[in-house]
């Protein structure tokens, strides 16, 4: 492998929107990007690095990595599109997931809706069992409990399985007995424990996480299984290592089990690269700032290294609000999310007022000015009749965008239902993208406030081509770094 002499290594990002593949030979970059195929996300992979490989005149046999990041773990959850699952617990704790903490995210909404757990009541089965706080068997399962146990899972046809009892990141010998009776019965079942996705104490937390792993499991497992066989099949023999949501690379075989670990692995790549700007050019407190298709997310990085969490909550469903998602307890880079990306669609309100997101028309059908099916007004629609985008050379001449769609879209959603005249000084498309921008402002304040920190004192790193449009047109006191092919360093980095 290498070529010349020189190291090769690929990164890529699958989006929402889409897929980014970025080639490094040497000190060169070369960069494509491919709508995600939802359907089959692993033939963008293969089609874009075969596009990137033929621009850096390199053979795919003479990669020497690769490196992948990617959001559909995330989009599987928010989506609620995984694996029909079953979750075991002990006796007396099956509702555990449902009760959440019995804190209100919202406390004068009083028609506020809790999100529902991944796994239905229905489906939550409990052994009799019971490992103390100090990790002593209180009282040890009955074996033939556990064979009834597994006989119901098999029968109910699940396709995965989670297992969390109390106590057991102390003692995990009754989940692991639990564990082996159902691969006895079904070995090519899919099952996860709570002891090994997320050993720590506080049950909701790590009985969410376990659940979570179940629930995307088999989806990842099969869709990396794909992958690497495509890609070995393609003439790649290198190994391929996935970002997971602390910043750090392990196995596709460690993704596989353990999926909950990439619900943040796009994103973290863009807070690592913000961190190596910030060390390079001196910067002490920086706020990260990657836009995709979907959402936006933004990250405080302070002395060249990105704030880190034990906990974090995904698929808010509340305004993003904190406490509307679902708390997953893994290693983290801690990011504010909010809903206005390229993608997002603007719809208007009862009180007449312009929303942007969270809603996104992603790649399929995608934004209207795609004409791909999708005729709901975006940010993107609205970015390209303000002229911030180039119709002919859009995603690299890829994809050809129509302004007449664009227009109708926003003219028939936006503009008739306000009344504005199309001739008017204040267009439609104008107040969309000045709402993202706001939006962006408002989720920067709830970063920076609550840490008692000025927002005078920071950097905006931009760390995604998307960023750059409205980066610059924010009223922020800081200063802005705008690193050159951003986009492609989060893949590399």
């Amino acid at each position: 492998m290498s070529h010349g002499g020189q190291q090769v290594r690929v990164g890529v990002d699958i989006g929402g929107t889409f897929t980014d593949i970025v080639v490094e030979v040497g000190a060169s970059l070369h960069s494509t990007k491919v709508l995600t195929n939802y359907a089959n996300p692993e033939q963008a992979i293969i089609d874009g690095v075969l596009q990137v490989a033929d621009i850096a005149g390199i053979g795919i046999g003479e990669i020497d990595i690769i490196i992948h990041g990617t959001t559909l773990a995330t989009n599987a959850l928010i989506e609620r599109k995984g694996a029909r699952t079953a979750f075991i617990t002990t006796k007396g704790f099956r509702d555990v997931i449902e009760m959440r903490t019995e804190s209100r995210f919202e406390q004068y909404d009083l028609d506020i809706v809790l999100p529902p757990p991944l796994v239905e009541r229905s489906h939550r089965l409990v052994l009799d069992e019971r490992i103390g706080a100090d990790g002593s068997v209180h009282k040890a399962p009955d074996p033939a409990e556990i064979e009834a146990l597994a006989e119901c899972i098999v029968a109910g046809g699940y396709d995965s399985v989670a297992i969390g009892f109390i106590h057991s990141y102390l003692n995990d010998a009754h989940e692991q007995a639990m564990r082996a009776a159902l691969l006895a019965r079904a070995p090519g079942l899919a099952v996860s424990i709570s002891a090994e996705v997320s050993p720590q104490m506080r049950e909701f937390q790590r009985f969410n996480t376990v659940c979570a792993n179940a629930y995307v499991k088999p989806l990842m497992a099969s869709y990396l299984n794909r992958l690497v066989d495509r890609l070995r099949e393609a003439g790649a023999s290198c190994p391929v290592f996935m970002m997971h949501s602390g910043g750090g690379i392990i196995s596709v075989e460690s993704a596989a089990e353990f999926p909950v670990r990439l619900l943040e692995s796009g994103p973290a790549g863009g807070a690592i690269f913000a961190a190596h700007i910030a060390a390079g050019h001196g910067l002490d407190q920086v706020l990260s700032y990657d836009m995709g298709g979907t959402t936006a997310k933004i990250c405080l990085i302070e002395q060249q290294v990105p704030k880190t969490a034990k906990t974090f909550e995904v698929a808010r469903t509340y305004r993003f609000k904190k406490g509307s998602g679902m708390p997953i307890s893994i290693p983290v880079i801690e990011m504010v999310e909010i809903g206005a990306g390229g993608g997002s669609i603007a719809t208007v309100d009862s009180m007449r007022q312009i929303r942007v997101g969270p809603h996104s028309a992603g790649s399929e059908p995608g934004p209207a000015c795609y004409q791909r099916g999708g005729d709901r007004p975006t940010v993107t629609d609205a970015d390209l009749l303000l002229g911030k985008l180039d119709a002919e050379d859009f995603a690299g001449g890829s994809i050809r965008l129509s302004s007449e769609a664009s227009r109708q879209a926003l003219r028939r959603d936006i503009g008739e239902k306000l009344d504005i005249d199309e001739e008017g000084t204040d267009l439609p498309d104008d107040r969309s993208a000045r709402h993202a921008a706001k939006e962006l402002l408002a989720a920067l304040n709830r970063e920076r406030l609550p840490n008692g920190d000025e927002m005078s004192l920071s950097v905006i790193v931009q760390n995604a081509e998307g960023a750059e449009i409205y980066v610059a047109s924010l009223h922020f006191e800081g200063r802005r770094c705008a690193p050159a092919h951003a986009g492609k360093h989060d893949e590399t980095s």
